[in-house]
């Protein structure tokens, strides 16, 4: 019996001491970063990676709100923009022009006396709306070249049928239109306003209704598009071979750069404000001439 009990707890004693070599594999355990498995000191083990850690009720979080609102960045912008606008629409004008005025600037009187209601609507407003000295350069230049033209249009169609501006005694010269509380003649609008402003380019803008004037521009001039107008009008005026025949040795130019020669040598020569729009490059020293003015009806 006694013998049966030793070989007993040596037995045991033997089991415990293996329970404690499988538990210090366990404690022992390294593993690779790329989960292989590494020795140490301690007996090689193995860990499956796909055992998977006790898995945590993860808190969801919702965003703080702010309760300050933070404003749209591009509505900041827009609020901050000031906004321009013209101080006067040309846009019934512009319409009337576009139906009446062909892309070579012939005029359709008879179409404006048909539309003689809305033509009229435009002129009062023209009266209503007399430039203040707020207004830009630009609104100021588009204003008064618009003036020029419906009123001579306003002209033409008064007197209407005739074959030339000039079949109406003192065109230039009569007070027929009112802007605010003042009477105005054509001449007034172009010797006292326009050429004040010192831009050679309004008579390129202005239409004296016949045939060897600029074409009247079948659009109506805003203070967005005056400037660059203009300068299409220039370069379409000067380049007219039926209004000016140009070469680098001579020049047979229309009758307008010779009444108004001082307009175009503010900055330096007749033929220096050429060259700026001539396609072919005039020599300082060409020979000038004018032609004969066609006074005829553009229609």
């Amino acid at each position: 019996m006694k013998n049966l009990l030793v070989f007993m707890s040596i037995g045991l004693f033997f089991a415990c001491g293996g329970s404690k070599k499988v538990a210090q594999k366990h404690t022992n355990t390294v593993i690779s970063e790329n989960n292989a498995p590494v020795k140490s000191d301690s007996t090689e083990i193995t860990l499956s990676i796909k055992e998977k850690a006790p898995e945590t009720p993860i808190e969801e979080t919702k965003p703080i709100e702010n309760k300050e609102k933070i404003p749209n960045q591009t509505t900041q912008m827009v609020k901050a923009a000031k906004v321009v606008s013209e101080p006067m629409s040309h846009q019934s004008w512009n319409s009337l022009l576009g139906k009446h005025v062909s892309k070579d600037g012939n005029v359709s009187y008879k179409g404006f006396q048909q539309d003689r209601v809305m033509f009229e609507s435009y002129l009062a407003e023209l009266s209503e709306n007399v430039p203040k000295n707020d207004w830009s350069k630009e609104d100021k230049l588009a204003y008064w070249i618009n003036v020029y033209n419906a009123y001579t249009i306003k002209l033409i169609i008064d007197n209407y049928p005739l074959k030339s501006i000039k079949d109406i005694k003192d065109p230039w010269d009569l007070r027929f239109f009112k802007l605010g509380k003042k009477w105005f003649t054509l001449n007034d609008i172009e010797h006292r306003i326009l050429r004040k402003m010192e831009d050679p380019r309004i008579h390129f803008g202005i239409n004296c209704a016949s045939f060897s004037c600029p074409p009247l521009l079948n659009k109506a001039f805003t203070s967005q598009n005056v400037n660059q107008e203009l300068d299409k009008l220039a370069i379409s005026f000067i380049n007219d071979t039926k209004r000016n025949t140009i070469y680098a040795e001579k020049v047979e130019l229309s009758k307008i750069f010779s009444w108004f020669g001082k307009d175009f040598k503010k900055e330096g020569s007749l033929i220096d404000f050429l060259n700026k729009y001539s396609t072919i490059i005039i020599n300082s020293n060409a020979k000038k001439s004018f032609k004969t003015y066609d006074w005829s009806l553009n229609e």
